[in-house]
């Protein structure tokens, strides 16, 4: 069992602070929300102390700040968790590269990660991918308009993602990934 200590208080505390005017893209949530979430997923699979930390951060880079936020990271949680969450950001520049782009460096990257970045970026997904099935089942295909990218390349990168996590991953979470991506198939315009 992983015992929390002040460190992860810590880093609630710099998450909430950090995040603190963003909000989630199809229904406002306060960001803050999902990355409670994915760290619970990660302490739920048998995560550590600083894989829960990564989970809180792990959008941090490409969110809040680029290269200054990774030092102050460094600085705050230690190369470890800086580690992991450099292993789940997918660009730290403004403006952010083209999205197929981001998602292929993305994949290429856990395809080399360690079981930190896989269990991190696992819960990562799921939460994602059932926030985003959830928003589909309540506000139907409008949701599609807060995307830049069309349906069938989000489930192009969900199904990649499976693979990945399938070779690599003997997550407690990996069925609920795939029923996931199943459900969002069957959710998709382009899959009817």
């Amino acid at each position: 069992m992983t015992q929390l200590t002040h460190q992860f208080n810590d880093a609630l505390i710099y998450t909430c602070n950090l995040h603190q005017a963003q909000v989630r893209k199809a229904d406002r949530t306060p960001y803050v929300a999902h990355l409670l979430s994915v760290a619970a997923l990660v302490l739920e699979d048998g995560g550590t102390e600083q894989e829960a930390i990564a989970a809180l951060l792990h959008d941090a880079l490409e969110d809040q700040g680029g290269e200054a936020t990774r030092q102050d990271i460094l600085a705050r949680f230690g190369p470890t968790v800086t580690a992991i969450v450099e292993g789940c950001t997918e660009s730290m520049t403004l403006p952010k590269p083209p999205w197929r782009d981001r998602k292929l460096r993305y994949l290429a990257n856990l395809h080399q990660g360690d079981a930190a970045v896989i269990r991190v970026s696992l819960a990562d997904k799921l939460h994602n991918g059932r926030s985003l099935l959830s928003q589909l089942r309540h506000h139907g295909l409008q949701v599609w308009q807060h995307f830049h990218q069309p349906p069938s390349e989000t489930l192009w990168f969900y199904r990649e993602l499976l693979q990945i996590y399938q070779q690599h991953s003997r997550s407690i979470h990996l069925q609920g990934f795939r029923e996931v991506v199943a459900q969002l198939a069957l959710e998709m315009p382009t899959s009817k």
